[in-house]
């Protein structure tokens, strides 16, 4: 997981869909936001991802908007849900952004 923020830290600027590597990828069920995932090295019975938002007016800005700690029993459902629970996180932090002073 450490490894994964590392890389979100590291980072000169937002991501684009030519930019996927093994460890960052679009997340094509994304719905009204684009995010992408991190990813990790196989481990048996671990899959841990987060999902994360680059906003564009902020260029130096990365908003995690999901955490899957134990997404190997979820499977599918994850992947499913991702689009929707992400553009809600992502909208409940521009209204935060939004409300400071």
């Amino acid at each position: 997981m450490l490894a994964a923020l590392a890389e979100l830290q590291s980072l000169t600027a937002a991501p684009q869909r030519s930019d996927e590597t093994a460890s960052l990828k679009w997340v094509r069920q994304s719905h009204r936001y684009p995010v992408w995932r991190t990813s990790h090295p196989f481990v048996a019975g671990v899959a841990v991802r987060v999902i994360c938002y680059f906003p564009p007016e902020q260029p130096d800005t990365v908003v995690v908007a999901l955490f899957a700690a134990d997404k190997a029993t979820m499977g599918d459902v994850f992947y499913d849900s991702v689009g929707a629970r992400a553009d809600a996180s992502i909208d409940r932090w521009y209204r935060q952004m939004k409300d400071k002073p």
